[in-house]
C-alpha cells in the first residue's frame, strides 16, 4: 500500500473545511452510503425522536487491536459503505495477514473520517476517506471490493465493481429484487471473479459441523426446517420532511433508486422498512436462517410461496411487516420461517435461531453452535458444539479462493438462491397471494401482479447492464 494515507486524509480532511464535509466533492459522484448492518444490537431509542442522529457516526467499539504481519503481496480491498457493518467488514479485512485496506468510501463524509480511523487501527496506516466510488474502481491496484451499502446499492456497486476488474465481498442480501441477483452472478460468469455473499454462517466451524450431522443422517429424514428471527424494534415514526443534514449527499446515498425528497427516519438505519431501499427483516435478518435452512435441506427454488402478517405494533410510515411468517414449499420438503421485529421471544429458547425436525431427532443451531434433542424434546448429552462466530473465516475462505486456494464457501449464485426465497416472501406478502415458482430457476408463473416485482424502476444514470 502507498505511504501517502496520511497526505491523503489530511487533504481529505482540508477539502471538508473549505467545502461543507467534503459535499462540494459529491454532486457527480457515485459514492454510496452506509448500511448500519447488525440489527440485533441496535440502540432502542423509545421513540422516533429519540432515535440517534443522521449525522452521527454508527461504528461499533472496536475489539482488541491487533496487528498482524502482513504478506509480502497483500491484496488490496476498498470497503464501500461505512457505518456499523460495513466498520466491521473493513476491520476485518485489516485483521487479515493477505489484506489490507486502502479506501473506505461513504457518501455521508463523518461516517467515512470515523471510519479511517476505526480501521486503520488494524494497520500500519489509515485507509484514505472519499465519496467517490469511481475512485476505488479505477484504481488497478485494488483487488477486492467489499460492499455494506443499504440493500438497494448492492448488487449494483458489485456490478460496477466486477466490471472494474474486481473480485467482491457483498453484504447480505446480495440484490435488492431478483432480476439483480440474476444479473449479479451473470456478471460474476462473465469476468470471471470471486464474489462472496455476507451469510457468514456458512464459515462456522459448529454450523458447517451442525450441517454436516444433518445430512449425514444422524437426526434421521428431516423434511422440515424452520428459520425465526425476533427482536423488540422502536416506532419507525412518520418520514416527515427535512434538511438534509450538510455532510451527507443525498442523491448519491439514493443512486439507483427513483428519488424522492429528504426526510426524517430514513437514514441511516430506518431505510431497511421502506420497499424504496430495504427488503425488511425477512431480507435484513431472516437472510442468515434462510441461508442455513436451505442449505441443511439440500434444496434451492421453490415451488411455491405463501405468506402472512403485517405492520400490528406500531401507526406510522413503515412499509415492511413487524410480524411475517413466510412457508415454502419445496415439493418434498418445505422451510418455514417468522420474524416478529416487536416481541423479543423466538423458538426453541433463541431470539435467532434454525431448527431442522428430523424423524429421530431434532437440530437447533443458535447463533455459532447447535444441540440435538430427542423426540421428546430433552437435550442428547453430546460432544461440545459450542463454536465461534464472526466474519473473519468468511474473510479468509476469500481471500484464499481468490489465490486459487479452494472454493468460495458463500459463492455468489448460492447467494442469490437465499436473497431469492427472501424476495419470493416480501412479494407474496406484497400481493396478498400465492406465488407459484418454476422450482428450475425460482421464476414466478402465472401470476402477473407477483411477476411485475420480480425487477424494479431505476434512476436511469444508474440501470445495471451486464
Amino acid at each position: 500500500m502507498p505511504n501517502n494515507a496520511s497526505s491523503n486524509r489530511r487533504d481529505f480532511l482540508k477539502q471538508s473545511s473549505l467545502a461543507g464535509l467534503g459535499l462540494a466533492a459529491m454532486t457527480a459522484a457515485p459514492a454510496l452510503a452506509a448500511d448500519a448492518g447488525g440489527a440485533a444490537k441496535e440502540p432502542k431509542p423509545k421513540t422516533a425522536s429519540a432515535a440517534k442522529p443522521a449525522t452521527k457516526p454508527t461504528t461499533k467499539p472496536a475489539k482488541t487491536i491487533v496487528k498482524v504481519t502482513r504478506t509480502s503481496n497483500p491484496l488490496v480491498v476498498g470497503v464501500i459503505g461505512t457505518s456499523g457493518r460495513g466498520t466491521e467488514v473493513g476491520s476485518t479485512f485489516a485483521q487479515a495477514a493477505d489484506a489490507i485496506v486502502k479506501y473506505v468510501c461513504d457518501v455521508d463524509a463523518k461516517h467515512a473520517l470515523a471510519a479511517s480511523k476505526a480501521i486503520g487501527a488494524y494497520q500500519d496506516s489509515e485507509p484514505t476517506p472519499i465519496d467517490d466510488l469511481r475512485r476505488v474502481l479505477d484504481d488497478k491496484s485494488v483487488d477486492v471490493v467489499a460492499i455494506a451499502t443499504p440493500d438497494h446499492w448492492h448488487a449494483i456497486a458489485a456490478i460496477l465493481a466486477i466490471q472494474a476488474g474486481k473480485h467482491v465481498y457483498c453484504e447480505k442480501p446480495c440484490c435488492h429484487n431478483p432480476a439483480e441477483g440474476e444479473m449479479l452472478v451473470a456478471a460474476a460468469r462473465k469476468h470471471d471473479k470471486r464474489v462472496q455473499h455476507g451469510t457468514q454462517r456458512r464459515s462456522w466451524p459448529k454450523v458447517v459441523e451442525a450441517i454436516e450431522r444433518v445430512k449425514s443422517g444422524d437426526i434421521g429424514k428431516v423434511l422440515l426446517s424452520r428459520g425465526w428471527y425476533n427482536n423488540n424494534r422502536e416506532i419507525t415514526g412518520k418520514r416527515t420532511p427535512a434538511k438534509v443534514p450538510q455532510e451527507l449527499n443525498w442523491d448519491l446515498w439514493q443512486g439507483p433508486a427513483p428519488h424522492t425528497e429528504y426526510t426524517e427516519n430514513v437514514v441511516h438505519y430506518k431505510w431497511h422498512w421502506f420497499w424504496n431501499w430495504g427488503t425488511g427483516e425477512l431480507g435484513n435478518n431472516g437472510v442468515h436462517a434462510l441461508d442455513v435452512c436451505r442449505w441443511g435441506l439440500g434444496v434451492d427454488f421453490p415451488h411455491r410461496v405463501t405468506a402472512g402478517g403485517g405492520r400490528y405494533h406500531y401507526q406510522d410510515d413503515q412499509e415492511t411487516p413487524d410480524t411475517l411468517s413466510v412457508t415454502y414449499d419445496f415439493g418434498d420438503k418445505a422451510i418455514f420461517w417468522e420474524g416478529r421485529s416487536c416481541h423479543p421471544h423466538g423458538f426453541e429458547g433463541s431470539q435467532f435461531g434454525v431448527a431442522f425436525y428430523g424423524d429421530k431427532a431434532t437440530m437447533i443451531i443458535d447463533g455459532g453452535g447447535y444441540k440435538i434433542l430427542d423426540l421428546k424434546g430433552k437435550e442428547i448429552p453430546d460432544k461440545a458444539a459450542k463454536g465461534s462466530s464472526g466474519t473473519l473465516e468468511h474473510v479468509e475462505n476469500l481471500l484464499q479462493a481468490i489465490r486459487g486456494n479452494g472454493k468460495l464457501v458463500a459463492e455468489i449464485e448460492e447467494g442469490h438462491k437465499t436473497a431469492l426465497l427472501c424476495h419470493l416472501g416480501n412479494i407474496a406478502w406484497r400481493t396478498g397471494s400465492t406465488v407459484n415458482c418454476d422450482p428450475k430457476n425460482g421464476h414466478i408463473t402465472g401470476n402477473p401482479k407477483a411477476e411485475s416485482l420480480w425487477s424494479r424502476d431505476y434512476d436511469p444514470k444508474w440501470k445495471p447492464a451486464v
